[in-house]
């Protein structure tokens, strides 16, 4: 148990700090996923927005100061925000801040994740922060930020990154690796190399940056000087503020599993959802009887826009025209209506009609699945209207023809692709 004097501590480092949220990018692994949407702004875990993460752990780390910078297709996330963020109090100085790309200093857009910060570096600076917290909108995890910061203070950085150990393999091309010293220091420090360095006494994985930056706060925004200035800079913190910081200020790593929040079977919960298979994995994974994620914690709610829905209703009880949801999730306004629904994932208001039968799948938001249709390892986007008899999931040659399939056999589907019209904003 926190002594007083600590918990002070943490709120006094919290309360001096503000977070920014990069969640301007496309995400474009998750194909026609983002075409109407950034990528933070795609639904997770039944009733989420893959954004939610990050803002709740802000506000449940006493954060709660958050600005938001987007830049791609932003309007689904900005109404999500809007919508659900703003029970935070200004009259204490409390917010969730839009920051649409705006050309507030330059006439550019956002040209990187330094651009992006450097271009709202008068915002940043008119909060007086001690400390600005820099995340991605588009990782699921959980995570106390107020022991990252102390971890910081205490180790009197300029710079923390936090880190997570991952396979060699999966880091190779696709992640930040650091190499430290015996006190966690940053010596080295390669953007998506082709072949990581391994962490000492682990061989097989590697140290990799999750994307999340402390950095005091005047030192900062002397550096987003510098980068901007620098004709040569492709204005990226891995690529190359990072690296040049290493010989002139003090950088250290903070390793996620130290502030990593429910780790339920052990290891520290940490998924980037950025392709189809991942995004379809991670969300079945919560069906599980005992899932990685904990979404049931409730000292770290993930906090939501949620609709006043009517709860999932299940009809029929013949023998060939039973409703009924096995090893599912089911969120509320779904009716299954004589259909058999196993292993999946259902968000809000999707209808599943009778004789029908979804399996090992993940449906997005008011999808409506018509009769006789059969469905197996498939994402449904959201407002899809399946039409009756049709079966996916079988035959991938056959299902290629239509949808996309990923190489492992998902089924990606989505409106346009069944030649539907979209007239809203998703």
């Amino acid at each position: 148990m926190k002594r007083e004097a600590d918990l002070r501590f943490y709120s006094q480092i919290t309360r001096n700090s503000i977070a920014l949220i990069l969640a301007g990018g496309r995400g474009s692994r998750l194909r026609q996923l983002t075409d109407w949407r950034a990528k933070p702004a795609v639904p997770f875990g039944g009733k989420f927005r893959i954004i939610d993460f990050s803002l709740s752990n802000c506000v449940n780390s006493g954060i709660r100061r958050i600005g938001v910078a987007t830049q791609y297709k932003s309007q689904s996330l900005i109404s999500h925000i809007l919508h659900g963020w703003g029970f935070l109090d200004g009259r204490f100085h409390e917010f969730v801040e839009l920051l649409p790309a705006q050309q507030r200093l330059e006439e550019t857009w956002y040209q990187g994740t330094t651009d992006a910060v450097y271009q709202n570096i008068d915002i940043l600076r008119a909060h007086n922060p001690d400390y600005v917290l820099i995340l991605g909108g588009d990782h699921v995890y959980k995570m106390d930020y107020s022991k990252l910061l102390a971890y910081h203070v205490e180790k009197q950085a300029d710079m923390t990154v936090a880190c997570v150990d991952v396979p060699v393999a999966l880091a190779a091309g696709g992640f930040g690796v650091m190499s430290v010293n015996d006190d966690l220091r940053v010596t080295r420090f390669d953007e998506k190399p082709a072949e990581p360095a391994h962490i000492p006494g682990r061989p097989g994985y590697a140290l990799a940056s999750m994307g999340i930056y402390v950095f005091n706060a005047p030192f900062l925004f002397e550096q987003l000087i510098h980068d901007h200035d620098d004709e040569g800079s492709s204005h990226d913190f891995g690529k190359d503020m990072i690296p040049k910081l290493l010989d002139h200020g003090r950088v250290v790593a903070h390793r996620f599993a130290d502030s990593c929040v429910n780790m339920a079977s052990g290891v520290p919960y940490w998924r980037d959802v950025g392709t189809i298979d991942a995004y379809w994995e991670a969300n079945l994974d919560l069906t599980h009887v005992t899932p990685d994620l904990n979404l049931y914690d409730e000292d770290w709610p993930i906090w939501t826009h949620q609709e006043q829905l009517p709860p999932a209703k299940f009809v029929f009880d013949d023998d060939d025209r039973r409703g009924q949801a096995l090893d599912s999730m089911v969120s509320g306004g779904c009716i299954i209506s004589g259909s058999s629904v196993r292993r999946s994932l259902l968000f809000s208001n999707v209808q599943v009609r009778s004789y029908s039968s979804i399996e090992d799948s993940v449906i997005l938001p008011n999808a409506d699945i018509g009769r006789h249709v059969r469905l197996r390892r498939v994402v449904v986007d959201k407002n899809c209207i399946i039409p009756p008899d049709l079966v996916v999931g079988f035959d991938s040659e056959e299902d290629r023809k239509r949808f996309y399939v990923t190489d492992s056999g998902i089924t990606l589907i989505t409106p346009e692709m069944l030649g539907q019209k979209i007239h809203y904003v998703r």
